[in-house]
């Protein structure tokens, strides 16, 4: 019955059951007419036979002039004055036709012998056009009426009653977001403490929340299954009280989606989704100056290396709204790239971009791509990341994240691009495993070929600089999507350690670190960002199972398994021999490093290739360490030869 009720509101009336209404209204008036006339003028006018005559006159003279004038054709629940004055016309056209058959036909006679039978005819005709446009409005008002009513009963019943969090302009907003919502019914707000108790706002009362037992009274008195936040700040706020209450009891705890303006001037409006633990962990929205970020790349060619790996694919989508000329993506990962474009061609229709399936090891495939398209800023973000793989790998981490890059690095010298902005990692600064090695080793090379461009040893205009910050939430094969999956599948969810804490970001976050300091640099930086806090990844964990609504040590265990190989307790921003200089934004610093001769770094790292080139682990290993005299390996088989280069 209910899938029948809502299939009838989410269509249109049939114009033809509005068409039978109407007639069954107008032919009644002129019933109405006929028997209060006929009570008038007398029964020997108005026998039997001459009113079974006016009635199907009235029927056929009804049908004809409202399909003449389409009355019946308009959505009843969106009338507009448009249609009622098709009806008023229909109406009248009705009456007049009526009139003239009873004038020149029925009543022709009798009218001719008695003027005072004309005069009541036409007091009868107006007394019809009335009561038809009357009863005919109100038939009107009570569909809508009707069908407002259903719908709102349906709504109720299928949509989740939330409360939305908090008074402010943007916790109001979501009223009007969500009218006419088919999934969500808002009940009133809600706000910590009772100081707004016994209000409202925007037409709905306000609540107040003090502790789970007030939450739970709330919940049973009004079945509420949700709370919204309108704002992330304000979700992570209340993370310890509210929040985790919240999930306790069942309720949902919702978060308003952004809202992103395109290019084209469309705005796609997602309404809420579920919070999650990016929403939890992340901090307050960084300002840039997008201004000069925008002035900086527009009508430029921009080309980003690992450009479907989640900094590089993020990065595409910023450059996308920067009214860039020619954006090229470059990556080896086919599938990636392919949606990375499905998504670019979908979101960004006037964007003009090139993928391209290349690995950076290939000095050819980098020689095209900057032979055919010239650009003029490059980001290289194409990298090997994960610390045990590498360990594992260690001459494909060399001949990817260093080669790779000095290959990036060279090409953009012999195609005179005009800047090049390297991502690196927090696990370059004293690395303990062989990937942050690999970074620290990239960071060298790059920033000792911008000395020597700037110091006149080397030929080139193009500026380096190196960004340097720590995890990324949600990046491909990172932490939260690991422990996302095993918590759907009941756990355990492993941590490596119980005191092990990391540094993270959001990914947007980031790109807009990065692209912040692309414009400040003069060539040659290392920029390091603010990460905030550090944070424990057992208390992440502990987070994670708290939203999924499972309690820990009940419904889903966390197992520490022990360090893997490379891996330590805890990252740096910044090496103990450091230190920083402030730039304009708060939030970036130039890290003070060692300077490396060009003339002294070129030959070793062509050594280095050489030895990945034929998988000679030992000596490679070796290399590194009298490279990077800080580079010490951590719970890896590579510590053996720690001791070796000391000596």
């Amino acid at each position: 019955m209910h899938r029948f009720i809502q299939k009838f509101l989410d269509r249109y009336l049939s114009a033809w059951i509005v068409l039978i209404i109407d007639t069954l209204i107008s032919v009644f008036s002129t019933g109405v007419v006929i028997v209060a006339l006929r009570s008038f003028i007398g029964e020997s006018l108005f026998t039997f036979n001459n009113m079974v005559a006016l009635i199907f006159a009235s029927v056929l003279f009804s049908i004809i002039a409202f399909w003449l004038f389409r009355s019946y054709r308009g959505v009843i629940r969106f009338a507009s004055l448009r249609i009622l004055w098709r009806l008023v016309v229909a109406v009248l056209s009705k009456s007049l036709m009526l009139s003239a058959f009873c004038n020149f036909i029925l009543f022709h006679k009798e009218i001719l012998d008695s003027p005072y039978i004309s005069n009541r005819l036409m007091v009868a005709t107006v007394l019809d056009v009335t009561l038809s446009i009357s009863l005919l409005i109100a038939a009107r008002l009570l569909m809508i009426a009707v069908y407002d009513r259903l719908k709102r009963n349906m709504r109720h019943q299928y949509r989740v009653n939330l409360l939305i969090y908090g008074t402010d302009a943007k916790s109001a907003a979501m009223v009007t977001r969500l009218q006419g919502s088919s999934h969500y019914n808002v009940v009133g707000f809600l706000t910590s403490g009772k100081s707004m108790k016994n209000h409202t706002l925007a037409e709905h009362p306000i609540y107040h929340f003090t502790d789970e037992e007030s939450l739970v009274e709330l919940q049973n008195r009004f079945n509420i299954e949700a709370i919204l936040f309108a704002a992330a700040e304000d979700a992570r706020n209340e993370q310890d009280n509210l929040v985790r209450c919240a999930v306790h009891q069942g309720v949902k705890i919702l978060i308003s989606s952004q809202i992103d303006e395109l290019p084209d001037g469309k705005i796609h409006n997602n309404a809420v989704r579920e919070i999650n633990i990016e929403d939890l962990l992340g901090r307050e929205e960084i300002e840039v100056s997008m201004d000069d970020i925008v002035a900086y790349f527009r009508g430029k060619t921009v080309l980003v290396t690992g450009a479907a790996g989640s900094i590089g694919s993020e990065l595409c989508r910023l450059l996308a709204t920067l009214d860039i000329k020619h954006l090229v993506l470059f990556d080896n990962a086919e599938t990636p790239v392919h949606n990375v474009r499905l998504e670019l061609e979908e979101k960004y229709p006037n964007l003009i971009f090139t993928p391209i399936i290349g690995d950076v090891r290939s000095l050819q495939r980098l020689d095209f791509v900057f032979r055919k398209y010239c650009p003029q800023i490059v980001f290289h973000a194409a990298a090997y990341k994960h610390v045990p793989l590498m360990e594992e790998n260690p001459c494909e981490a060399v001949l990817v994240n260093v080669i790779g890059s000095k290959n990036v690095a060279d090409k953009c010298i012999e195609y005179d691009v005009e800047k090049m902005i390297m991502i690196s990692t927090d696990k370059a600064v004293n690395p303990t495993n062989i990937m942050g090695c690999t970074k620290r080793l990239a960071e060298i090379y790059v920033q000792s070929l911008g000395l020597a461009i700037e110091r006149g040893g080397k030929e080139g205009n193009t500026k380096f600089v190196t960004t340097r910050f720590g995890n990324v939430l949600g990046s491909n094969g990172s932490v939260i999507p690991r422990f996302k999956e095993q918590i759907a599948k009941g756990g355990p969810v492993t941590v490596t350690h119980p005191d092990i804490t990391r540094f993270f970001m959001t990914i947007p976050e980031a790109c807009r670190l990065v692209m912040e300091a692309a414009i400040m640099s003069n060539g040659s930086e290392i920029f390091v960002f603010d990460m905030g806090e550090p944070v424990r990844i057992a208390y992440l964990a502990e987070r994670m199972i708290d939203l999924a609504g499972l309690t820990l040590g009940e419904d889903i265990q966390i197992e520490y398994t022990g360090l893997r190989p490379g891996e330590k307790l805890y990252e740096e921003v910044l090496s103990n021999g450091e230190n920083t200089f402030v730039t304009n934004h708060e939030r970036i610093r130039i890290a003070k490093v060692r300077d490396y001769d060009y003339d002294k770094v070129v030959g070793p790292i062509g050594d280095l290739e050489s030895l990945a080139g034929k998988v000679d682990i030992s000596d490679m290993v070796r290399l590194m360490k009298r490279i990077v005299p800080e580079f010490v390996s951590q719970n890896s088989e590579f510590s053996k030869f720690d001791a070796e280069i000391k000596a």
